[in-house]
Order: structure tokens, then sequence, then C-alpha cells
């Protein structure tokens, strides 16, 4: 079902209700919005293997549809952080496209209120600021230039959430950004109350960062590296995003994910433009430096998704060299990142699409949710500034479902 007119603000929240836990896909960028329902055919790599061969997989599955009468099929879904674990990518029973979300003024959704719940920091703290600690030595010795740390939240609820309620407020408060939600299968550790058991996992988010658009022969990506919280403060506010812009050691991090983007992409392109100035974007908790990348392809056969894991992972979520980061990553983080910090889109049968990296975002399973969010190490880089870097992150889910950061500082039970 194809739908070109974008939906007014009470039609938005019909389009959320219309999301179904475990059976339905959604992404919204501020080009098309997607949500789509049931699985027709699903694409299998068993575990191990890396992602080279899933743009050819996605395509014979995109040929084979098409050959069925459905000329409009689309792969949707996730790419993991790690490449030997197994993506979750399908192609949906129906699929409705509009135009960008959009809502009317004065309509802002009602932010859930959760008032009792547990956590737990993983790492704690302490631990966390010991691993960047452990990667900065690793830098100093120029074992490596660059590695993303990441930690989590486990949050103990007492109900399970609603997912299209989450979607309508992520997708008020982040329209200019990537919201997505996608149906995994259940796997959260101590997964085993009633809720859990009878509710399938979610991966869900507000993405500022696109990995990469295509549309024809253009392609758009837009790299972020180097952050700062917001203030709540206009004054202090501006001061942020002024010396982050000026800071040596945020625009080094910016430079060095930008190098590996436009590497990455050259290959494919007759023309590719790199700005050599970034510049600043902001969400509701956070400033980034960023650069907007544009280029032309030689082959209009390259897809969407060809592009995607060309680039994946990038030093923005992984780090610099590639290899001896992501090793890194493995030995320090105490968790399996799953679909945190990989790609979250779809991509069409003419091989156009849009991926975002899959950041500012949680998984959930009946009564619980993990939220994660990490923090760019490099030389300069202080452990306790990183460690408030992704406190700041972790705001965009929270503010989200009315939690507040003080409370999830603690284990406690309100």
């Amino acid at each position: 079902m194809l739908q070109y007119d974008a939906p007014t603000a009470a039609e938005a929240v019909q389009l959320m209700e219309q999301y179904r836990v475990g059976s339905s896909f959604f992404f919204s960028s501020p080009r098309k919005t997607l949500l789509t329902h049931g699985e027709y055919s699903r694409l299998s790599i068993p575990s191990g293997n890396d992602h080279s061969s899933l743009p050819e997989r996605a395509w014979e599955l995109l040929d084979l549809a098409k050959q069925a009468g459905r000329s409009d099929a689309v792969v949707v879904g996730a790419i993991p952080f790690d490449i030997l674990k197994p993506a979750n990518l399908f192609i949906p029973l129906t699929a409705q496209w509009y135009d960008t979300l959009l809502f009317s003024t004065g309509q802002a959704p009602e932010r859930p209120r959760i008032s009792s719940y547990n956590v737990l920091s993983v790492p704690e703290p302490a631990a966390f600021k010991e691993g960047v600690n452990r990667l900065l030595d690793l830098i100093s010795q120029e074992t490596l230039h660059k590695a993303v740390l990441s930690r989590t939240l486990e949050i103990t609820l007492p109900h399970a959430l609603s997912i299209p309620h989450i979607l309508n407020h992520l997708a008020y408060h982040h329209s200019h950004g990537y919201n997505f939600a996608v149906p995994l299968a259940p796997e959260l550790p101590h997964a085993s109350s009633p809720d859990a058991v009878a509710s399938t996992r979610t991966l869900f988010g507000a993405s500022p960062e696109l990995l990469v658009t295509k549309k024809g022969l253009r392609i758009k990506g837009n790299p972020l590296a180097g952050s700062a919280a917001r203030s709540t403060d206009p004054v202090e506010d501006k001061r942020r995003a002024t010396a982050l812009l000026s800071s040596a050691k945020d625009r080094y991090e910016h430079a060095l994910v930008i190098d590996a983007v436009a590497s990455a992409l050259q290959p494919f392109c007759s023309k590719l433009e790199v700005p050599a100035e970034p510049t600043l974007i902001h969400t509701n908790a956070m400033w980034h430096l960023s650069t907007e990348i544009n280029g032309v392809l030689k082959d209009d056969s390259v897809t969407s998704l060809d592009l995607a894991l060309a680039m994946h992972p990038t030093p923005a979520i992984c780090g610099t060299p590639t290899d001896a980061a992501r090793d890194v990553i493995r030995a320090i983080e105490p968790f399996d990142r799953g679909f945190y910090s990989g790609a979250v889109g779809w991509s069409d049968a003419n091989g156009d699409g849009e991926w975002a990296v899959t950041i500012r975002c949680a998984e959930t399973e009946g009564t619980l949710l993990r939220v994660f969010a990490g923090a760019g190490i490099v030389s300069g880089s202080n452990a306790e500034a990183e460690l408030a870097e992704t406190s700041a992150k972790f705001r965009t889910i929270l503010a989200t479902m009315g939690l507040n950061e003080q409370q999830t500082t603690l284990l406690e039970e309100e």
C-alpha cells in the first residue's frame, strides 16, 4: 500500500496505534515514514558468517518476491554491531509509506509516568571509568587511535511498555531524527517473568545519525562524532555548543570518522563531496559535530545495503583501526551489544533505501528494559567526562518514559 500525503497529527497517532508488537516494523525519518506488518520472507545467514553476502541475499529475496507479484517489496530490519552475528532482515507482508511524519502544533503526546522501577548499571560507573583509562593507556601506546566504550542500564519496570505510545512520543520530539521499532527474537537475560514470556523483544529508539540514504545515483551520509550535553540555561547551552565546535579533541575524533566514511564511499562514487569543516546539530539532550557527505554513484546497481555494510561499523560507534577497536571493546565491555551500534532501516527493489546508526536506543521484553549509550575515547579524553556523556545520552530514552536521570543512578524501588 502506497500513500504519499503526509498524515496530520491525528493520522500520525492512528498510524502509531496500528503498530503491533512482534509483527510490525516502524521507521521514520525527515524524508519518509514506513510502517509494515507481518513477515513474507526472511533473510537467513548462519551465525559466524560475516555480512559480506547480505546485499546479494537481500537482492535475491526481493527478486523472488517480485516474481511472486510483489513488485513493491522492501527489505527491512536491523544489522548488529558484530558482523559475525546474524542480521535481522525480512520482507514484510504489507508496507505503508508516508511522507515525513508531521504533528500539529500544541498536540505533544502525553509522556508516560513510571512510578516504580529497579535499575542496574552495567558496568557500574567506576568500572566504566576503569575501562576508559585502559583505552587511554592503549591509545598512548599507539595500539589504536579511538575506541567507543558503552554501558547499559538494565531496568525492571512494573509493567510492559506501550511501544505505540513510546513511538508517538519519540516521533514528536525527534522529528529531525530517525525513529524506529524492530521486532526481535526473545533473548534478553533474566526474561523469566510471565510478562517476558508472553511478550516479544523489541528494539526501539530515536537515532540522530544517518548512516546512508540512496535514491537513484545520489547518496548521502551524515556521520556524527564529538558530543556535548545540552543545558537548560540558554547562555550555558550556547557556550557548550561553541566550545564543542572549537574543541581540538572533539574535532580530531570527528575527523577520524569522516576520513573513514569518505574512504568507504569513495570507491562507489564518481563524485563525493566532503565539507572541510564540521557543523553543529542538536537533539533535545546533546550537541554533536556533524558533517553531511553527498555523492553520486558510478553504478546504479549498488544498493543502499551495499553502502551501509561497506561503512559499518564506522569509527563513530566502534573506533579506529576497526579490528583493534572491536577487539578491545569485546575485551572491556561486560555485555553483548546486540543490535545497539548497528544499523536499522530499509532497502527496496530498486536498491534505494535509508539506514540509520542504531544509537539512542533500547531493547525491551516484557517488563525488562535495557538502555544503551556510548562515548568515543581518544587522546585527551577524561574518564569522568566520558561517563557524564553516556549519562546525557541515556536521557533520550529515559525522558520518553518519564524516567529521571537521578533516579537511575542507583538500584532503587520507589
